[in-house]
């Protein structure tokens, strides 16, 4: 697999690696719709760029949600040429926030690449350092990842490889970052049934940013294994997860257990976030837990 060159120019296979097109669907689209233009090397080969591949993968999502092919070419091109016409209501990514990193990231993830993906992982982290690291190469990343999965575009391996080294990267920084010896310490729990972590690794590291110490209790851990180690460990912050309702649904006593403990820990201040927490509505109300989805609450 060939990178694209200094221009972020691609081949049309690359181009089909990262948007799920194949190549004579590319070039159909092209020839039909004249929704992109390709240049063309000296060879006859078709070199795509970076907006080439954006306006491909808008046309795509748009056909998924009803459009006709030429409905949605014509759309995308008219938004394309005034930017002040709204594109469709629905789940449109903003794929013109994304960039070079996040097109390689789909190419090798594809390919199910680790190293490679490894490799682009690590050069974006050092190119344009942590914060934007994580809001405009991880989050974009997994969650077109998450939407491919959920849409059958990729399997179950393709979706399980991309997302597991990037989870072992984002541990890798965190394992690696100095802290003051007297800095706060915030504990970060996935609960019991929650499987779910890299949302927990992304909310640490931005504590981390803001000169916490941080540690992490791994995906469905042990009943009773969370006040274990809250005990031991002494944290000023616990932040439990829950990005679905499962752990709600499989343990019903879970949540007031894990207030009526939060409760005996007075100088320790208990959080729960995630969608399965906020959208979930149990029958017990939390006293000492504060459910939340917003970091800023915390921090303040």
């Amino acid at each position: 697999m060939i990178q694209s060159d200094e221009h972020g120019l691609f081949t049309i296979q690359q181009v089909a690696d990262m948007t799920g097109l194949s190549k004579q669907v590319i070039r159909k689209w092209e020839e039909r719709y004249g929704i992109i233009q390709p240049k063309r090397l000296e060879n006859g080969y078709r070199i795509y760029s970076q907006q080439d591949v954006k306006t491909l993968l808008k046309v795509k999502l748009l056909s998924e949600q009803g459009h006709s092919l030429k409905q949605a070419a014509l759309l995308v091109k008219e938004a394309d040429e005034d930017p002040e016409i709204p594109m469709p209501k629905g789940k449109l990514p903003n794929y013109e926030q994304w960039n070079e990193y996040v097109f390689q990231l789909f190419e090798k993830g594809r390919h199910c690449d680790e190293i490679e993906l490894n490799i682009i992982l690590r050069q974006a982290y050092h190119h344009i350092g942590l914060e934007r690291f994580l809001s405009d190469i991880v989050v974009p990343f997994l969650k077109e990842v998450g939407r491919k999965w959920e849409n059958h575009e990729w399997d179950e391996y393709q979706e399980s490889v991309s997302s597991l080294v990037v989870r072992d990267f984002l541990v890798q920084i965190r394992r690696n970052y100095q802290y003051r010896e007297n800095a706060p310490f915030v504990l970060g729990a996935c609960l019991p049934n929650e499987h779910h972590e890299v949302p927990l690794h992304l909310i640490l590291l931005r504590f981390m940013m803001k000169g916490w110490k941080t540690q992490l209790i791994g995906a469905s851990p042990a009943p009773g294994a969370i006040e274990s180690l809250v005990c031991k460990l002494k944290p000023d912050v616990v932040l439990l997860s829950a990005t679905t309702a499962i752990p709600f649904e499989t343990d019903p006593q879970l949540l007031r257990r894990l207030d009526q403990f939060a409760e005996k820990q007075d100088d320790i201040a208990f959080y729960l976030g995630g969608q399965g927490a906020v959208t979930y509505p149990p029958e017990y109300k939390p006293r000492a837990i504060r459910v939340t989805n917003s970091i800023e609450d915390i921090f303040k």
